[in-house]
């Protein structure tokens, strides 16, 4: 009876620090950008100046004149296929969105770069950190009221970012690369990349 006793606490510990780690893992932390000097003369970069700045809405004040952002997000998700004659399967299927924008602020001694395609009531982009030569990226969540900002729980698979140099001040422009990738859950994911290009408010 003691030993069984024993085997149970010695089992149940043990699986409280494997759930324990796995949530550090899934947790996002900051990781190092990298620099490239020579990305303001990128040809997707340029291109950008060669087209107006998007307007998601009718109301909405544009604060560039031109493209800010060229980013396409694939979400993929599985559904369940169900028929008479053959077994329950599942089918992958992708949404695409490249209607981003880009804004840039200095929050404290952090900039936040807002990727986002915020139409006056939802937005589905991300915001990305930057902070000592280090970034976070943080998923916005579509399900808000009119005017709210939320975050989504994501587990990052893959994350880089490259912005033209280390340090910035504000009025500074900024230009920089993202690519990212993460599980939304079991059965959704978004890969988010692109250039972008605006000036540090």
């Amino acid at each position: 009876m003691k030993q069984s006793l024993n085997f149970s606490f010695v089992l149940i510990f043990c699986l409280f620090i494997l759930s324990c780690k796995k949530a550090a893992k899934a947790e996002q932390t900051f990781e190092k950008f990298s620099v490239d000097q020579n990305l303001p003369e990128n040809d997707s970069i340029k291109i950008l100046s060669k087209y107006p700045e998007l307007q998601l809405f009718e109301s909405e004040k544009l604060e560039s004149s031109t493209r800010t952002a060229n980013i396409i997000q694939e979400d993929g998700f599985y559904t369940r296929v169900y028929g008479v004659f053959y077994p329950q399967k599942k089918r992958y299927r992708f949404f695409q969105f490249n209607d981003y924008k880009c804004k840039a602020e200095y929050k404290g001694d952090t900039i936040n770069i807002w990727l986002n395609n915020y139409n006056g009531y939802f937005g589905n982009g991300v915001l990305v950190k930057v902070f000592n030569n280090e970034f976070l990226i943080k998923d916005i969540n579509p399900k808000t009221l009119k005017g709210e900002i939320k975050f989504s729980k994501t587990y990052p698979v893959y994350q880089k970012l490259v912005l033209s140099k280390a340090k910035f001040q504000k009025d500074d422009s900024i230009y920089g690369f993202i690519d990212y990738k993460t599980n939304i859950d079991s059965l959704v994911t978004k890969n988010f990349s692109g250039y972008f290009k605006t000036k540090i408010k």
